[in-house]
Formats: C-alpha cells, structure tokens, sequence
C-alpha cells in the first residue's frame, strides 16, 4: 500500500478508490455479523454511530490500515465520528443524489473523510458511488432539499445540473473500500443487481473540528491526542446490542437525525 500515492490522489482528486482493507474471509465475517443482527433485531440500514452498540463496525473502524490512510488525510489525531450501514436491496429504487457530505453537518472545518467499505460487490449494477473527481476544490455548491422517499439522504439534497461527463464511477470489490473530502460531490444510482449492495460509511475528524449547532455531539479518539474537548466521548461496543449501550445509542442516532436534518 503506497501510502504517499494514495494521500497524493486524495489531495487531487478528493477520493481514492478500490483500495484493499480486508480479506475475504474477513469480509464473509463482517457480512454474516451484520446480517444475523438484523435478523435478530431488525432494521440497521442507516442507524448512526452503530460502533457504539456493534462490535464488528467498531472492529472495521478502527482497523490499523484504515487508521493509517485516515492519517495521510487530516493527521495523526484521529476522531471516529460517525459510522452507519448502507444499504441497497436488490432490485430497489433507493438511491443517492449528488451532494456534498458536509452541507448539513454543521462542522466547523473540513478536516473530516468518509470511509466507504463495500462488504458485498459494489458495482455499476448495484449502485456504486460516482464522484466528480477535483469538485472538493470549488467550494459549496447550492443544494435543494425534498422528501423523495425513495433517496436515502436525510434531506434528498440536491445538487443540480451537475456535468455527468465529468463523474467517474468508483466500483468496489467486497473488502476494497473508498474514501472521499467531505466537499467531494458524490452520488449512487438505484441497485439492479440480485444481491444486496451493503456498504459501511464511516466519518472521522480532526479533533480541532467542532460541532457549531449545538454542544451535544460526541466522538471518540482512535488515534493520537485530542487537546481540544470539543465533543463528548462516545464509548466503543464492548458486546453486540447490549441494554444500556443501546439506551444511549437510540439518544444519539435520534440527536443525529437532528443535527443533520436543520439547516
């Protein structure tokens, strides 16, 4: 893994892509762990900071390659801020307009990169991610909210009339993940294929980033120092689903939906 090519792509692009974290084995594992939680407690398609109440995506998060690609692009001081299951059922119309992540979160900096790691085939059938490779550098663009039901965007933001000759698509083996700026336009088209398109969307921050909406967000340090203090201290999954843990999971993913839902 050339660690000094792939921080050289990010910075001109605002991704890199298909880059291989986890064996297949490993993968199967992570897959199985997700899918026999559903069964057992239902829905956990798009639920916030599942790293609190699951040990597999805490596991996934806080890999060391993970951590050490994550350090090429805001630092040696590392916050897992966010990670949630996306998910595309065969044959289904959800799907992902063009955006920036950073539009609604109200973060002070953009010191912030999304992991994106496929643990079944993420491909132009079943609804890879595009990206506008360099439109990290051009600033925010305006977005439109709605309520497409079938978008999986909190808000169904929207940029419009973006040049679809410019978007590279980003397909990922399972166990290859993506990671892209947090200004990055990006979208996914509905999933065609026979299989799920399950992808785990992980976000970390620099510690000098903060919440600017309000004093109630939290994160964890997993790696390096924080000397800022900025969020309250989210706490990893020790079990899978554990009583308390969820209590305070049902808190959190409810303060998320929140945060990013109000402009």
């Amino acid at each position: 893994m050339d660690l000094n090519k792939i921080k050289a792509d990010y910075e001109r692009d605002g991704y890199v892509s298909a880059v291989p974290i986890l064996t297949a084995e490993e993968t199967a594992r992570h897959r199985s762990a997700l899918e026999d939680l559903e069964a057992r407690e239902g829905q956990i398609h798009y639920k916030a900071k599942l790293h609190t109440v699951m040990t597999s995506p805490y596991e996934m998060a806080t890999h060391p390659k993970v951590l050490d690609i994550v350090e090429q692009f805001i630092g040696p001081d590392i916050l897992l801020y966010d990670s949630t299951f996306i998910i595309k059922e065969p044959h289904t119309d959800a799907h992902v307009s063009w955006h920036q992540d950073l539009t609604f979160w109200g973060l002070s900096a953009d010191d912030v990169v999304t992991f994106w790691l496929a643990l079944s085939p993420a491909t132009a059938a079943s609804g890879c991610m595009r990206m506008v490779p360099g439109s990290h550098k051009l600033g925010v663009f305006e977005h439109e909210t709605g309520d497409d039901a079938s978008n999986v965007l909190l808000q169904s933001q929207t940029v419009q009339n973006v040049d679809e000759a410019k978007a590279v698509m980003c397909p990922l083996a399972p166990g290859e993940a993506s990671f892209h700026h947090g200004w990055t336009l990006h979208a996914s088209m509905p999933n065609q294929s026979d299989d799920r398109r399950i992808g785990l969307n992980v976000q970390y921050l620099a510690p000098h980033v903060r919440q600017t909406k309000h004093d109630l967000d939290s994160a964890m340090l997993v790696r390096g120092v924080d000397n800022y203090r900025h969020f309250r201290e989210d706490q990893p999954a020790l079990t899978d689903f554990d009583p308390a843990a969820v209590e305070r999971w049902h808190e959190m993913d409810k303060l998320h939906v929140e945060t990013q839902g109000t402009n």
